[in-house]
């Protein structure tokens, strides 16, 4: 079989490892000059860092992938991130996240006594669902929505009460609103808001606890040079500066593609960008579906000519009225008054991260997506008041050591072809999760597959590849590849 692969996102990169290795002939055509969309780097001769992606979560699940499409494991240097994180509340309480029980216990109590029995009954709860939601939810895809609404399904969910919005589920479990927010905050990891999302998604937060956070060294972006190799050594053909115009439909099978004006003829072709990209390409009846995007992000990088030793990896700053902030965000879609932020500090792990006694940060801001801010005006002012902020907190001289700054936002996101300036793909919400979420064989177009983001079992490196071993397990069901 012949199948050709729009966009070298990581979902296309594995997807066409997986397929090769199943005997198919794959080529991939990429728009841009490089590999990776979102998982990449930015930076200069002297500084480099992550563009997107930085904390890696499900470990496991990433290297049996990986080790399936034909990685070693041994190219892959994992390194663990404990205590997790620290979380900053704006009266000055900070919570540090730990992979050990018996720490994070005394952690809570704490800061929260009396919390530490709920957060066991927590985790013991949290552990079923992961156990019953990788197998209903992450395991398999849905052609068809009943598929996805079965009664085991519909039981699960209301059992768990994983329907509920995760706020309201995280307040089932624990009283003080700090530790709600503290067990809220990861589905900005995915680009949703806590107050929408349903509770099943509690499970990134759960993940973290059971599986670890880990750092890839060398940066989440060194991963793509390692698929590169991996698909020049199994024989996959890779264009780059190959934009895909459109997508050959012939009596609703896909029988290939069109780039740069040339007719490009496949057995099967799969979409690896932002799925609302494809329908423009496909020039059928298929109705056109509305879908909500994620939260855009003002994303800060930095060479600073200073190392910050008390700092770990990874920190979170929450606003004073989170809920207000989160509502800025999503509902109103306005600059956030007072925003949350995210800072990457890679140089706590990896001390070649930067050069000696320097340090190289990532500043993740939640904003709203979509054009509606004027960004050229918008940001600076909101860099600075973050920037300020972590200062007087705790990067003491952060704003004098500043040697090299670059500053993205969702307009940029656009312009990269990220759906309205989303950052994460569409939006987490209830009704774009599982079986209502685009699905791996998204139209009724025979021969035609998507994977990525934006499409089921959804966003975040690890889950994305478990959508990328999905699919090839599709095809090779639906065409005997």
């Amino acid at each position: 079989m012949e199948i050709g692969i729009v966009g070298a996102g990581v979902g296309g990169l594995v997807t066409a490892l997986l397929l090769a290795k199943q005997g198919n002939s794959v080529t991939i055509f990429e728009k841009e000059a490089f590999l990776g969309g979102r998982l990449t780097s930015q930076g200069n001769e002297r500084y480099r860092i992550d563009q997107g992606p930085t904390i890696v979560l499900l470990p496991d699940l990433l290297k049996e992938i990986l080790q399936e499409a034909g990685i070693p494991e041994e190219e892959l240097e994992l390194i663990p991130c404990d205590p997790l994180y620290d979380i900053h509340f704006n009266d000055g309480t900070t919570y540090t996240k730990f992979r050990d029980l018996p720490t994070q216990l005394a952690e809570i109590e704490r800061l929260f006594p009396g919390e530490s029995d709920h957060f066991l009954r927590y985790l013991s709860d949290m552990s079923r669902v992961y156990r019953l939601g990788m197998k209903a939810f992450l395991s398999k895809t849905f052609k068809r929505k009943r598929d996805f609404l079965t009664f085991e399904n519909m039981k699960l969910l209301i059992d768990s009460k994983a329907y509920k919005d995760l706020k309201s589920f995280n307040a089932s479990y624990f009283s003080p609103s700090k530790l709600q927010e503290a067990y809220s905050l990861q589905s900005l990891y995915i680009g949703g808001s806590p107050l929408e999302v349903p509770g099943l998604y509690g499970l990134v937060s759960y993940s973290e606890h059971a599986f670890g956070i880990w750092y890839l060294k060398g940066g989440y972006y060194s991963l793509i040079p390692v698929l590169e190799k991996a698909c020049k050594r199994m024989g996959i053909t890779i264009h780059v500066k190959a934009k895909v115009e459109r997508l050959q439909i012939e009596q609703n099978v896909c029988k290939g593609l069109v780039v740069n004006n040339e007719d490009c003829r496949f057995d099967a072709v799969v979409f690896n960008g932002d799925f609302p990209n494809l329908h423009p390409m496909i020039n059928t009846h298929e109705r056109k579906k509305s879908y909500k995007s994620s939260s855009g992000c003002v994303l800060v990088y930095l060479g600073v000519e200073k190392r910050f030793q008390e700092m770990k990896a990874h920190q979170f700053y929450l606003p004073e009225h989170f809920e207000k902030n989160m509502k800025q965000v999503f509902k109103t879609k306005q600059l956030p008054d007072d925003p949350s932020f995210y800072i990457f500090n890679p140089v706590a792990l990896d001390e070649k991260a930067a050069p000696p006694g320097e340090s190289v940060l990532y500043f993740l801001i939640p904003v709203p997506s979509g054009d509606d801010i004027d960004w050229e005006t918008a940001a600076p002012a909101l860099v600075e008041k973050v920037l300020q902020k972590a200062e007087e907190r705790h990067f003491n001289g952060l704003r004098e050591s500043i040697r090299w700054m670059e500053i993205r936002t969702p307009k940029d996101a656009i312009k990269d072809g990220l759906f309205q300036g989303g950052s994460f793909g569409i939006a987490p919400t209830l009704f774009q999760s599982g079986g209502f979420r685009p699905q791996l064989s998204p139209y009724n177009i025979e021969r035609l597959y998507s994977v990525g983001a934006s499409v089921h079992p959804g966003g975040g490196v690890p889950i994305v590849l478990q959508g990328a071993r999905i699919l090839s397990e599709l095809i090779k069901k639906e065409l005997g590849a």
